[in-house]
């Protein structure tokens, strides 16, 4: 085998591989421009070559420099992305020319469980994964759903909601002025840059990859829901809607007509994504439409370095920072622009 460092946005050996193997939306080639597009980042991939050159293993990363110190990401900004690599060999391989470039590594593996048997990794967070078998028929999809469900879809319906497929940068503009203040306002949290989503739209939307819902009542957009797609696979990604308008029930109506959509399309699995350990309202919530939980595990390695006292200031930073541009005093243009300065730092 040989190992060489490739650009994954446009090296054609990348794409053989990610074809070839299994593979998620992090992967895809439209996705690591996205990053590489918002963020500071240099976006790379280690891949194995056979005798002929040709791909069979690989990971993807983001090389990142700032306040913070150097490290290696796979993947920043996404909730998992799994080596492709088939044994342990090939994982041995990847993590020694990552690790070998001396700094601190973070990888967020969910279905190969290869990178959990190296002891150079140590845990040190987790995660929940929910997905949904979409190959059943879509009638017995309706009655898989958790009887709460069909009852709120049933609800959102009936109160006369209305979900449309956007088809403009306007509609997502609406999304983000949404997205911005319910992460503002219910978890005090700031927002990914706007860029961030104008460029989601660019490599997924607008080329047919991907839909961005949005919910209407009564003419008013009070919810949102935005999916990318790759190979068999529907992913539901950015959620959102107004608080003062749930009693209408638009996120239940708009995972449905996400499931009727990916559906109709031909997709076999809807991926629900990253749901944080301890929102168990969130992952009651996702249960009542998947069937399958897994947990993604956040792995670090960490360089037998000193601490690095600009990594340990700017992370005491962060969080009275957050809170301070997040407080509903402020006006949501200074806590956009707030994001779109410090949300590169928390990765």
């Amino acid at each position: 085998m040989t190992l060489v460092c490739v650009n994954p946005q446009t090296d054609p050996r990348w794409q053989q591989l990610i074809i070839d193997q299994p593979s998620c939306v992090f992967h895809s080639p439209a996705w690591l421009r996205v990053l590489a597009d918002t963020y500071p980042f240099e976006v790379s991939a280690y891949l194995l070559l056979d005798e002929r050159g040709n791909p069979q293993a690989g990971a993807p990363f983001c090389r990142v420099a700032d306040a913070r110190g150097q490290r290696l990401v796979a993947l920043s900004f996404s909730d998992f992305c799994d080596p492709i690599a088939a044994t342990p060999a090939q994982w041995r391989a990847l993590a020694d020319a990552l690790v070998g470039e001396g700094q601190g590594v973070v990888v967020r593996p969910l279905h190969n469980e290869l990178p959990l048997a190296d002891e150079r990794f140590s845990l040190f967070n987790r995660a929940r994964w929910h997905g949904l078998d979409l190959r059943p028929t879509q009638e017995q999809l309706w009655q898989g759903l958790h009887e709460s469900a069909r009852r709120a879809i049933r609800k959102a319906e009936n109160a006369g909601v209305v979900i449309r497929e956007a088809d403009s940068s306007e509609d997502v503009r609406t999304f983000f002025d949404l997205h911005l203040q319910t992460r503002k306002l219910k978890y005090r949290m700031l927002a990914q840059p706007y860029g961030f989503f104008e460029n989601i739209w660019r490599q997924f939307v607008e080329p047919g990859n991907g839909v961005l819902m949005l919910a209407y009542h009564q003419g008013e957009v009070i919810g949102a829901t935005l999916y990318l797609e790759w190979k068999d696979t529907f992913v539901y990604k950015f959620n959102t809607s107004k608080p003062d308008n749930l009693l209408a029930r638009p996120n239940d109506l708009l995972i449905w007509r996400g499931i009727e959509h990916a559906k109709a399309k031909g997709f076999a699995k809807f991926d629900f994504g990253l749901s944080d350990w301890d929102q168990e309202g969130l992952i009651r919530y996702k249960m009542k439409f998947a069937t399958e939980e897994k947990t993604i595990s956040f792995l670090r390695y960490t360089p037998d370095a000193p601490p690095n006292p600009g990594d340990q200031e700017l992370r005491s930073l962060l969080g009275p920072l957050t809170q301070l541009f997040t407080d509903e005093a402020v006006p949501n243009s200074v806590t956009e622009q707030a994001g779109n300065l410090l949300y590169r730092y928390f990765t």
